[in-house]
Parts: structure tokens; C-alpha cells; sequence
């Protein structure tokens, strides 16, 4: 009888053996999947931040493309503009020594519209009007020239109208009289002539 329960029991852990193995390989199969699971995921994982990456690198370079071509246009304005500048300063040079010494003439101008009498005041006023042919000269080498007015037609861009008139003999609009010359500088008007116009 002994012997009996003692071969049950060596059957009995026999099949216990053989079951063990079995459950041992299974349980392999199972954390291998879950590892190649796991790695898959991770797989994806990268390519998703990989692609991320590299969206957000592509936005960068945008961005800093369209800053260097705004940057390139805004320096090449400011270079057109200060090239602009230089040839105004170059052209229009005179303009600040114009604005003193045309007073100056107008006081000539005055000076020798005075009668002279005698010859020491007549050699007096030939000193005078000498002075002023040769201010005038450097004015013209500079530049600077009296704007046509007497005779012309008003012309609001180079004559100032402080009287209106109706006279015949003239035109409409055409100048009668120069009440104060005007002077310009290449182009670019300084004083406008004061005028009497025609209506």
C-alpha cells in the first residue's frame, strides 16, 4: 500500500514538472511580445518627435528668412534714402549762405537806386555797384539767379501776389510790376517774387 501512494506521488510530481516548463516558455512569450510592444511604441514615439522637430525647425528658418529679407529692404531703403540725401546736399549746398546774402543784394540794390549829384559821391556809388556785380557773379557760379517775374505769367510756385490790379495793356494773370525780386537755387525756389498781378 505504501508503495502504491509513494508511485502516485512521484506521477503526481512528474506531471507538476512537466507543467512548469511550459508555463516558464509561455511567460518568455509573453515579456517578449510586451517588450516588442513596448519598443514599437517607443519607435513611434521618436518618429512622432522627430517629426515635431523638424516642422518646428522648418517655422524657425521661416521666421528667420522673412526677418534677413525684411532687414535687406530696410537697409536698402536707408541707403537709397542717405544716397538721396547726399546728392540734395550736394546740389542744394549754397542754399544756406544764399538765404544770408540776398538781403545783402537788396540793400545794394537799394544803395544804388540813390541819385548821385557829384563826382565824389559818383565814384562813391561805382564802388558800390562793383561790389554788388561781383556778389551777384558768385551768387550765379553758385548757383542762385533772380526768378523771372516782370512781364511773365503768375506762376504760384515762384511768385508771391500781394497786389491785384486792373490794368490794360496786359494779360490775365500777367505781372505788372516786381515789388521784391525773387531768387531761386537750381530748382528749388528760396524767395518767391513779391508781384503786382494783372486780374
Amino acid at each position: 500500500m505504501d508503495e502504491r501512494v509513494n508511485n502516485q506521488e512521484e506521477v503526481k510530481t512528474d506531471e507538476v514538472t512537466e507543467e512548469r516548463p511550459n508555463e516558464a516558455q509561455d511567460s518568455d512569450s509573453e515579456v517578449t511580445e510586451e517588450g516588442q510592444v513596448a519598443e514599437g511604441q517607443q519607435e513611434h514615439t521618436d518618429e512622432i518627435s522627430e517629426g515635431s522637430e523638424v516642422e518646428q525647425l522648418n517655422q524657425e528658418k521661416e521666421a528667420l528668412q522673412e526677418k534677413l529679407a525684411r532687414l535687406q529692404a530696410d537697409f536698402d531703403n536707408f541707403r537709397r534714402r542717405t544716397k538721396k540725401d547726399k546728392e540734395s546736399d550736394l546740389k542744394y549746398k549754397a542754399q544756406d549762405i544764399a538765404n544770408d546774402l540776398i538781403p545783402v543784394v537788396d540793400n545794394f540794390e537799394r544803395a544804388l537806386q540813390v541819385e548821385v549829384n557829384d563826382d565824389s559821391t559818383q565814384s562813391f556809388a561805382d564802388g558800390i555797384k562793383m561790389v554788388y556785380n561781383q556778389l551777384k557773379q558768385a551768387l550765379e557760379q553758385n548757383g542762385i539767379e533772380e526768378v523771372e517775374a516782370e512781364g511773365a505769367q503768375f506762376d504760384p510756385q515762384k511768385h508771391q501776389a500781394v497786389m491785384q490790379v486792373s490794368e490794360e495793356g496786359y494779360e490775365s494773370n500777367q505781372i505788372i510790376e516786381v515789388l521784391q525780386k525773387g531768387y531761386q537755387l537750381k530748382d528749388r525756389v528760396i524767395r518767391p517774387a513779391m508781384v503786382k498781378v494783372n486780374e
